[in-house]
């Protein structure tokens, strides 16, 4: 059992490099931005890219999925999706261009946008149009050119960012140009080697078809979107632009968490289905839902003890994000446990996808847009930005609650509740611990943080292992000699 789980942490980091990388060049323009962009017009930049978002999905209308669906005929289905997705887009992206202001004002951000909405209009088209060609890659198993190619533009929309805001004081509008560029650079380098086997010749009755099955997937990407990106809107409408700066500088720190979880995302899925049929299976998937539990939660306590004094400390004179943005500091902690519940419900999506019954997944991302909408609205009028926070925290425990339930009566998995509450449980009250901070000299609560941190919590974690794991756990890190056998702490 420890040798699949091995496997699985290993998978989690090589499948999740890519993504990682070009995340983490994206979040480096999160100090960029709180020094050279007023919270004003980081919260319209945040506004328009939620809105952005939820309109990839209505671009792009599942026609990545239909087109892996129907590889079997690739050749004819990519210029199917890829041509189906041209005219889809040509006419949203029109219409958007047709009526910029309109949209701008429907939007919260004013009719002075207009230009960002045409901006926002070219960014989809292109986006839209390099999907199909980016599922092909997926598919060939292609995957360091498509690894390649997605650093490449992110780095290119990261120099452009600094290039047009710093040297040529664009501003806002920078940030959206810089994403015109990128994007219509992916879609070049992607079609244009693809020319070839795009064939002008549209097959309607296998667009249909693709079609049938991509639509049903819209409303689950939508409740799915709405989960990560519907309080932004929301905020917007019940306070301003500045505080939703200050929540975007805020939120975007949780980005390593959420890293961790996308990272296991990325492994977990054909981890679980390659092992499904073993009959040791279930007590496999339990160990990894307990070991998941302990090692998010210590890294959550780690980030929620120590990102405040990380941002504010002084490199070369600056501080990673600047003062008018440290307002947003007090909600990381409430977004980092968010994602530890985001974790836990991709845990519980195995037995659902064994069994086939992924109309439960859809049920879930629709309670949590639910959820996530309805505790926004009463949240934010009484706590500001700290009750978005609550709400996405809220959100996510919804949709882990409700995975779990779904998945129990199809395929029966012995999760060890015990020790995953109790891991939850200790990091989460030790978090709560910040809340007395104020009380404590600073020295004195430094040291009792590292303390918390680097002995108290992992002693904690390590009374929970039975014997086997933790000799186990002592030979992966080279203190003990040979690998214990197969099997052991089960």
């Amino acid at each position: 059992m420890f040798k699949d789980l091995k496997a699985l942490g290993k998978e989690s980091l090589i499948y999740g490099l890519s993504t990682v990388a070009a995340r983490l060049l994206n979040f480096l323009l999160l100090p960029f931005y709180t020094h050279y962009l007023a919270p004003a017009d980081y919260g319209v930049s945040t506004a328009l890219f939620s809105y952005i978002a939820f309109f990839n999905i209505l671009f792009q209308h599942g026609m990545d999925q239909a087109y892996m669906r129907h590889y079997g005929e690739r050749d004819r289905s990519l210029a199917a999706a890829f041509y189906g997705v041209a005219g889809v887009s040509v006419v949203l992206a029109a219409l958007m261009c047709a009526f910029p202001a309109g949209l701008a004002e429907a939007g919260g951000i004013g009719a002075g946008a207009a230009r960002l909405i045409v901006y926002s209009a070219l960014i989809l088209l292109f986006d839209a149009l390099s999907t199909p060609l980016f599922a092909d890659l997926r598919m060939a198993h292609r995957a360091l050119r498509y690894a390649l190619l997605r650093l490449l533009t992110v780095a290119v929309n990261v120099g452009l960012n600094l290039l047009l805001i710093v040297h040529l004081g664009r501003g806002v509008s920078g940030i959206f140009e810089a994403n015109v560029v990128s994007s219509v650079l992916a879609a070049l380098l992607v079609i244009l080697p693809a020319l070839p086997r795009l064939k002008p010749a549209f097959d309607a009755a296998l667009y249909r078809s693709m079609l049938a099955f991509a639509l049903p997937l819209v409303p689950a990407g939508l409740g799915s979107m709405a989960v990560q990106v519907i309080d932004r809107p929301i905020m917007l409408r019940l306070t301003d632009e500045a505080t939703l700066g200050v929540y975007q500088a805020g939120y975007r720190l949780g980005i390593f968490m959420m890293l961790i979880v996308s990272m296991f995302d990325q492994a977990w899925r054909p981890f679980f289905i390659e092992r499904a049929s073993r009959p040791e299976a279930p007590g496999l998937f339990a160990r990894v839902l307990t070991f998941f539990s302990i090692g998010a939660s210590w890294v959550t306590l780690g980030l929620s003890f120590f990102i405040a004094d990380a941002v504010k400390y002084p490199v070369l004179g600056r501080s990673l994000i600047f003062k008018s943005y440290w307002g947003g500091l007090g909600l990381v902690p409430v977004v980092l446990w968010a994602y530890v519940f985001n974790g836990l419900y991709i845990n519980f999506l195995a037995p659902v996808i064994i069994a086939k019954r992924t109309a439960r997944v859809m049920g879930a991302t629709l309670l949590g847009a639910a959820v996530n909408v309805a505790a926004n609205l009463v949240l934010i009028p009484r706590f500001g930005m700290l009750g978005a926070a609550w709400a996405t925290f809220a959100a996510y425990f919804c949709m882990a609650l409700f995975m779990y339930l779904a998945g129990r009566g199809f395929y029966h998995v012995p999760y060890e509740w015990g020790r995953s509450l109790a891991a939850i449980g200790a990091g989460a009250l030790l978090t709560c611990g910040m809340l007395f901070s104020s009380y404590i000299p600073s020295a004195a609560w430094l040291w009792l943080r590292l303390v918390l941190f680097l002995a108290v919590f992992p002693l904690f974690c390590w009374s929970l292992l039975a014997p086997g794991e933790k000799e186990a756990f002592l030979s992966v890190i080279g203190r003990r000699g040979p690998s214990v056998p197969e099997g052991a702490g089960t």
